[in-house]
């Protein structure tokens, strides 16, 4: 969709972005190794969790890929905690929760604006196709445990389009952090 390359514009602009993804990157070679490696023996290799064995054990199974999550998501969101709170400390104005799956795993409501970064279906479906070691059946399987980007764009607050090419994203997030710096101007004032 764009999701990677619309977090490195709001960087760009100087927002901070917690990106949930490279949390959980990050946690399969830290505090998460011994949890992911109890749950599911054999996906560790050398202090790390082997993504492609972890992917293989649970990509298809609901029941593994839940206990998977009952591990990683505590820990990604306490990640998350600590980044606010520096964003905060910093005395940042607005800061940005990158995560994939706001709306399949429900913590919408801890955030107090949900943007959705969208494309067309055959841009996403190129897009993905060219990442490394993904096939038809990774994608299908990602798409079916995912709210169809329909849905998540009606849920949306704001919504960005990639498919327009990348200075139509940088336009549009500058737009949108124009109008954000606006609105939390405007609540600072005194009432009239």
């Amino acid at each position: 969709m764009g999701k990677s390359t619309t977090a490195a514009i709001f960087r760009e602009f100087g927002v901070p972005v917690h990106d949930a993804d490279a949390a959980v990157h990050a946690l399969y070679g830290a505090e998460g190794v011994a949890s992911v490696e109890a749950a599911f023996p054999g996906v560790a290799d050398g202090g790390r969790i082997d993504r492609a064995r972890l992917s293989a054990r649970v990509l298809g199974d609901d029941a593994a890929m839940k206990r998977l999550e009952a591990i990683v998501h505590p820990l990604v969101r306490a990640r998350e905690q600590d980044f606010l709170a520096r964003a905060a400390e910093a005395g940042e104005d607005i800061a940005v929760l990158d995560i994939p799956l706001l709306f399949e795993n429900g913590p919408q409501g801890r955030v107090d604006a949900v943007l959705v970064v969208t494309a067309p279906e055959a841009v996403q479906r190129a897009r993905v196709l060219a990442r490394p070691g993904m096939t038809e059946e990774k994608f299908a399987a990602i798409l079916s445990r995912q709210v169809p980007d329909s849905e998540k764009r009606r849920r949306a607050d704001y919504v960005i389009d990639t498919g327009h090419g990348l200075d139509h994203a940088r336009a549009e997030v500058a737009a949108l952090l124009a109008g954000l710096r606006d609105r939390i101007e405007d609540r600072g004032k005194p009432d009239a």
